[in-house]
C-alpha cells in the first residue's frame, strides 16, 4: 500500500489541490496513508480562490509546515510519493538548492535522497531562466516537473473538468490507477 504526502503552497491553483484530494479520497483502497501539509499562504489562497476551507474535511493526516515530527520528514517514514500541488517557484527554488527550512522542503529533500517519487505541479507563467534552471536541477535529482498545463483532447466543459486534465496526469505519474480520458480510446 502507498504512503502519499501532498503539499500545497501559496501559488495560484488551489482547484488542483482540491481535486487531487477529492480523487485520492475516492481511491482510498490504493493508499495506506495520506498526509497533507499546507503553507499559511496556501490556506489563504485556497480560501480566496475557492471561497471555502474544505482542506479540513479530507481523510488525511494534516500537518503544519513547522511539524518536523511528521513521518514523511524522515526516510524511515517510508513515504513513497510526494506531490506538491500547486508548487510555487519559491518552493521549487528552495528544493533545487537543498534549503529545507520547513516541512514541505524537508520532505521533498527526503523523497529525493531516498530516490522516491517527487512530483512538482509548478504553477507560473511565463518561466524565467532561474525557474527553468531550478526545474532542470530538480529533474536531474530525480524529481518530476509537471506544469499545471491542461489538455483539451477530452473536450472539457467546466473549469473542474479542465483542472481534472492536470490532476489526472499527476495521478498517472504517481502510478495510481484511475479512470480518465485516454488518447485513442
Amino acid at each position: 500500500m502507498r504512503k502519499i504526502a501532498v503539499a500545497v503552497t501559496g501559488a495560484s491553483g488551489s482547484i488542483y489541490a482540491r481535486q487531487l484530494l477529492q480523487k485520492l479520497a475516492a481511491i482510498k483502497n490504493q493508499w495506506e496513508e495520506l498526509s497533507l501539509v499546507m503553507s499559511g499562504n496556501a490556506r489563504e489562497v485556497w480560501s480566496t480562490e475557492l471561497g471555502e476551507e474544505s482542506w479540513k474535511d479530507f481523510p488525511v493526516r494534516l500537518f503544519t509546515t513547522t511539524d518536523f515530527s511528521a513521518p514523511f520528514a524522515s526516510g524511515s517514514g517510508r513515504y513513497d510519493t510526494m506531490i506538491i500541488i500547486p508548487c510555487s517557484m519559491g518552493t521549487l527554488g528552495r528544493i533545487a538548492t537543498g534549503v529545507s527550512g520547513d516541512l514541505i522542503t524537508r520532505a521533498a529533500d527526503v523523497i529525493l535522497k531516498e530516490r522516491r517519487k517527487l512530483i512538482l505541479v509548478v504553477r507560473e507563467t511565463p518561466y524565467n531562466l532561474v525557474h527553468i534552471r531550478n526545474m532542470e536541477t530538480v529533474t536531474l535529482a530525480g524529481g518530476i516537473i509537471c506544469p499545471a498545463t491542461p489538455s483539451f483532447y477530452s473536450r472539457p466543459q467546466t473549469i473542474e473538468e479542465v483542472a481534472a486534465t492536470v490532476v489526472d496526469r499527476v495521478m498517472d505519474l504517481a502510478g495510481l490507477d484511475i479512470p480518465t480520458y485516454r488518447w485513442g480510446k
